[in-house]
This record gives structure tokens, sequence and C-alpha cells, in this order.
């Protein structure tokens, strides 16, 4: 009898594991779990369906190497499907799969009109991989890995040869909080607005001022005092004087959904306004930021804290990130809430504010080169 019921026993256990055998929809499931689960900064649009007794993976991926790792898995697992997923990349005519942000600023929306909300912003210089046009508009991946639209017209498309060639130009970034393209030295014509980030080619030097490019050939003279030799700039090691001012330049000015410049920004594009002048690529989006560096958990003591660490806060009820700091001193941090101002941690300050307790904080110091947190200088982007 007891040899029976293991028997029994010992079928059930045999009809539950092939009843809960892996199929090609958890496959892709969890394959975009590790590959793409963010559909920010990764377009993955890919289901496994079930068609006259035969598996059909069908749909759409930003790049080839997420089409060849589906198809890996599939092979590995030994399923018989059909295939049918287009590839973004695919579509795009190879001299325009690199473009460089022409404008000073350039927004980037969620969709492609200009109605749709602003996703981000983009700097004159910044690299930017197409893949896909819609029109007038053409869906892009940022250097932090943000995915968005922009219109054609702020856009210097670039073949591969021309943005190697780019990448070993003399090329210099702009270090000011705002400046000038001019027609000519100390003249008072502009070519163009700059902000600070801007990077622009030289064309020559005269006394202190530099003849410069911009991605599409518009060309002008910029004060050197304004500028940094990008290769050199980049060399610059954490500095927390330097985020620090950079944040305090930026007091009282205004908060935009999506701004990431000096001209305007939301939080989040404080944070990386503040760490890019310091050569520090961050994530765009503060729930971004707060899986990426050295996390300290909610109710560490703000003493614990440095400056330029990152604070999170958001629903204390689901953990939902809502908001970042910068962390200054002695309780202090710096945000864009409605306007770029400083309050405090301490319950007992006058400019304790209504945000409370961070839900986390993260340090970024020491943890240049994990995920996430990417240093200018070793971006393959730009260099």
């Amino acid at each position: 009898m007891r040899i029976k019921s293991l028997l029994v026993a010992l079928v059930m256990a045999m009809t539950c594991f092939v009843t809960l055998a892996v199929t090609p929809v958890e496959t892709l499931a969890d394959l975009k779990q590790r590959i793409a689960p963010d559909k920010r900064t990764a377009v993955w649009d890919v289901k496994a369906t079930q068609q006259a007794g035969n598996w059909v993976i069908a749909g759409t991926v930003g790049t080839q190497a997420q089409k060849k790792a589906i198809l890996a898995a599939m092979l590995k697992a030994g399923y018989n499907y059909t295939e049918k997923i287009t590839v973004l990349e695919d579509a795009i005519p190879a001299a325009r799969k690199w473009a460089l942000v022409k404008l000073s600023i350039a927004t980037l929306r969620t969709e492609p009109k200009h109605s749709a909300e602003m996703a981000t912003q983009g700097i004159m210089g910044a690299p930017v991989k197409v893949l896909e046009k819609s029109g007038e508009w053409y869906r892009v991946q940022m250097a932090d890995d943000y995915i968005a639209y922009v219109p054609e017209s702020s856009l210097a498309f670039k073949t591969e040869a021309q943005m190697k060639a780019w990448r070993k130009a003399e090329r210099y970034i702009v270090t000011a909080y705002d400046s000038r393209l001019v027609t000519e030295p100390h003249g008072d014509l502009t070519v163009s607005d700059l902000v600070m980030g801007n990077i622009l080619e030289v064309k020559a030097k005269q006394g202190g001022w530099l003849k410069l490019a911009t991605p599409d050939g518009r060309v002008g003279w910029v004060d050197g005092a304004d500028l940094a030799e990008l290769s050199q700039w980049s060399q610059q090691g954490f500095s927390a004087a330097q985020l620090e001012k950079t944040a305090r330049r930026m007091m009282g000015s205004s908060y935009l959904w999506g701004g990431t410049t000096t001209k305007v920004t939301d939080c989040s594009g404080l944070t990386k306004v503040c760490y890019l002048s310091n050569g520090i690529i961050l994530q765009r989006d503060a729930s971004q930021q707060a899986l990426t560096g050295k996390i300290f958990k909610r109710g560490t003591d703000w003493h614990q804290y440095e400056t330029g660490d990152l604070l999170f806060f958001g629903n204390e009820k689901t953990g939902r990130v809502t908001h970042v700091g910068l962390y200054l001193r002695d309780g202090k941090y710096i945000h864009c809430s409605g306007q770029v101002k400083i309050n405090s941690l301490d319950p007992k300050a006058s400019d304790y504010p209504y945000l409370y307790s961070p839900l986390s904080a993260s340090r970024i110091k020491g943890m240049v080169g994990t995920r996430g947190i990417t240093a200018l200088k070793n971006h393959p982007w730009y260099f």
C-alpha cells in the first residue's frame, strides 16, 4: 500500500512538472526581463502565440542583438517555431543610423508629435542612435540609453565613418553656464546660443577666442574662457565641489517636466546636469537613478550622507520613487520642485519640507563604471 501511494505521488509530481514546463511565452518573458526590462531604454514588443499547433514568434525589437538573443534562446530550448520579428534599426539607411543634436537644446517627446509629453532634452553635440523614422520624427536612443522621439530639424545625420571622424576630431565642450557662438571675436551677432555641455569642433584659434563648428556646419566664435578641450576635460576625477557649484548656479531656475539643461530642468534633470558637469552620465529618470550606485536604504541616518549623494523621495507605502535631490551637507539638499531650491532633512529645521525623509539614497562617488553610471570619457559614442 505504501509503495502504491509513493507511485501515485511520483506520477502526480511528473504530471505537475509537465504542466509547468517552460513555454516560448515564458522564455520570452524571462528574456525580456533580463535584456529589456525598461521600455524607456529598450524597444521590445515580441509575443509567442500558437497557430495551427505551431509556435509563432512575432513582433518588434530595436536591435539585431536583441533578435539574435531571442533566436538563440529558442534554439537552445529546442522549440519548433516560425519567426516574424522586425528589427527597427535594419530599416534605417546607413547615412542616417547616427546623428548629433545640432541645436543648443533639442526637445524629445514620448510620441512623434509636438503635442506629446516632453520626455527629455538633448544638447548640441550629443550623439544619438537612430532607431525609427516616423514622418518628420525620429525615434532615437541617447547615450544614457533613454529612447524618445525628436524632430528631424533638431538633428545632423551622420554615417558610421563620419561618427568615427567626429570622435577623433579636436572638440571643445561648453563649461560656462551659458554662452554664445558669434560671427566674429567680441562680436554681437549670434550664430547660436550655447549651454553647458554643448560640444563643437574647433576650426581655428585667435587670441583667447576659438572658431568652432556646430554638428550641422554652422561656424562662429566663442570666448575660450567658456570652453574646455573635450578629451582633457573628460579626464577630471570625481568632484563634489563641482557638483555643488553647478547645482547652486541653477538656484531659482524654473521646473520643467522633461528638462535636462542649465536653462530649465525637472528633478532628475538637475542631478543629470550636475553630474554631466563632472563628466559623468547618469540615467534619465529618478526611478532609474535610484537603482544605481551604492544604495542606502530608507531610515539611514542623514549624518551618513556625503555631498553629491542622491536622495530619493516618493510614496512611502508603495516605495515608488517620484523625486530626487542632491545632498549638500549638514542635512541640506538641493532639488528642483517648482524651482531649484534648498531644503533640509532635519525635522527641526525651518526649511524642512513636505517631502520628509527619503525612501533611499545612492552614492555615485566610487561607483562610476557600474550599471547606469558612465564616465563620458569611457562612453564609446563619444570617444
